[in-house]
């Protein structure tokens, strides 16, 4: 794979991410999206940054799913939503 495909692949994940946060906030669900959105603007971050932020965090889900060979723990996002503007660790190398 090049480094052009690996580039494009990434911005295609990066855009697929915040769409889905942006369905949630426009859905309601979970309840914690739109809740850290309002907490992180009172506190003066961008709409933009945060919904980069949260997105992260679900990437870092998607990841632990992937990586676990589990089913999406709803309980795990909110947590980690709920710790933003804190950033999910990086899982350790195996």
């Amino acid at each position: 794979m090049s480094a052009h495909d690996e580039q494009d692949d990434e911005r295609f994940a990066e855009l697929t991410l915040t769409q889905a946060i942006e369905n949630q906030l426009e859905a309601g669900e979970p309840a914690a999206t739109r809740a850290v959105l309002n907490k992180l603007v009172l506190v003066g971050y961008e709409r933009d940054e945060i919904v980069q932020m949260m997105a992260l965090v679900l990437a870092d889900e998607v990841d632990a799913m992937l990586r676990d060979d589990r089913a999406f723990d709803a309980v795990r996002y909110e947590q980690g939503l709920r710790a933003l503007p804190e950033l999910p660790a990086e899982p350790d190398p195996q």
